[in-house]
């Protein structure tokens, strides 16, 4: 790639947030680089486990029900695009998504009446018919449930490599390279895209962090040396933004460490109970548990979805700890006795990038004209990727204004997480 070219958009982290921003601006006929320090759906990055739902059912919060509908469409027209895959599985699992609720459930009575609203296709199941349709799950104070029947689970990894390729293929420039990061002033060091520190390269040399005089960003350095020239920046970094503007979100993105495990199913009739057939994903949201059934034989999947500790995506170890396992453990003999003594048969450690509330970083950086900060997923983020992206590109041509429940205003020190 030629240094000295300017590139309509530079858009730093091939997540899911950036992968989709690349491609749709480069749908739209800018002329786009993707740069990612280790890759797309890369081990480290909190778009590169197997699978990830997609749901409808967000509370009350009708915002993100509607990013996920138009979500779900651009998913299904894009893989309808790439068309089959060969012996990969379906990069969208219809299994559907079980809610399970107790008797007196304001989240999920808040669930319903917003997929009333949106229109959004559901069943809602009583004790009984809980009971008849999925005899694996011992209910406990489970009293009835909201099935999603065309939600399902995407597999992330593999979901994200595909954008990227689409992206590449329609024109996108692609640079495996690690990005300096522009807050610092010379200080060595590492930086949230893998990556050291060095004195930014914005046009005048001021500091990103200062909240006057409104400049504009001409380029960004990589480690390698290389400079990349743009009219616009997105940094859609995850678990990274903060380390790339520390003096920026340092204090305002939480990342935390989130614990996954895959559970052997039994051998056998006795397997099919915990296949996609007869098992949605399912969300117990009184214990922030999830679980998403056997897809392509890698076994059962169940995490905690309560906020996990502090963590570093760089430096971190990922290796589960005995507490998490214990718990897991635990809840799977009160939930599906069946499993309560499976074998382990693997574990992964992602994290999330946490705001104060769990809403969306979308906005443009308040020293920097062109510079726009895109983050924030708080774990339910990667559904998403399609309309963020679409909302990204729409703030860029101008077409749009920061909604302001993204807004980087809105976003506090203090943690009080309201979306799920």
């Amino acid at each position: 790639m030629a240094t000295n070219k300017t590139f309509d958009v530079a858009v730093v982290g091939a997540g899911v947030f950036g992968a989709w921003t690349a491609y749709l601006l480069k749908r739209e006929g800018a002329e786009v680089v993707l740069v990612d320090a280790h890759g797309p759906g890369n081990n480290r990055a909190s778009s590169g486990g197997e699978s990830r739902m997609i749901r409808m059912g967000y509370g009350p919060d009708q915002i993100y029900t509607r990013m996920a509908q138009r979500s779900l469409r651009l998913w299904h027209e894009l893989f309808d695009q790439i068309g089959p895959t060969g012996i990969s599985p379906r990069l969208f699992q219809p299994t559907g998504i079980l809610w399970l609720a107790r008797e007196n459930d304001p989240y999920c009575e808040a669930t319903l009446e917003t997929l009333e609203q949106c229109r959004v296709r559901y069943e809602k199941l009583d004790r009984a018919e809980l009971v008849r349709r999925y005899p694996q799950l011992e209910l406990g104070p489970v009293s009835w449930g909201i099935l999603e029947p065309n939600s399902g689970v995407l597999m992330a990894r593999l979901a994200v490599q595909a954008v990227v390729a689409e992206a590449l293929a329609a024109g996108v420039a692609y640079l495996d390279e690690a990005i300096l990061s522009p807050e610092s002033k010379g200080k060595k060091g590492k930086s949230g895209t893998g990556k050291g520190k060095r004195e930014q390269p914005c046009e005048d040399g001021r500091e990103l962090n200062r909240q006057s005089a409104i400049g504009n960003c001409q380029s960004v350095k990589t480690v390698s040396g290389r400079e990349i020239f743009a009219k616009q920046f997105v940094f859609a970094c995850g678990p990274w933004l903060p380390k790339v503007f520390p003096a920026l979100l340092g204090q305002i993105i939480h990342v935390t460490k989130q614990e996954v495990f895959f559970f052997g199913v039994p051998s056998g009739e006795v397997s099919s109970q915990f296949g996609p057939e007869r098992m949605p994903a399912w969300i117990d949201f009184s214990d922030l548990v999830y679980g998403i059934p056997n897809l392509d034989n890698r076994g059962f999947k169940v995490a905690i979805d309560a906020h996990g500790p502090q963590f570093d995506p760089d430096t971190g170890d990922r290796i589960v700890s005995p507490a998490s396992l214990t718990a897991v453990r635990a809840y799977l003999a009160r939930r599906m006795p069946v499993l309560a003594k499976a074998v382990v048969t693997e574990t992964r450690v992602c994290q999330y990038e946490n705001t104060s509330n769990g809403d969306f970083l979308i906005d443009r950086h308040p020293a920097f004209e062109n510079v726009w900060l895109v983050g924030g997923g708080s774990g339910h983020g990667f559904k998403h990727g399609p309309s963020v992206g679409e909302h990204v590109a729409a703030l860029i041509s101008g077409d749009a204004k920061v909604e302001p429940r993204f807004a980087l205003a809105t976003k506090e020190k203090a943690h009080q997480r309201k979306v799920y």
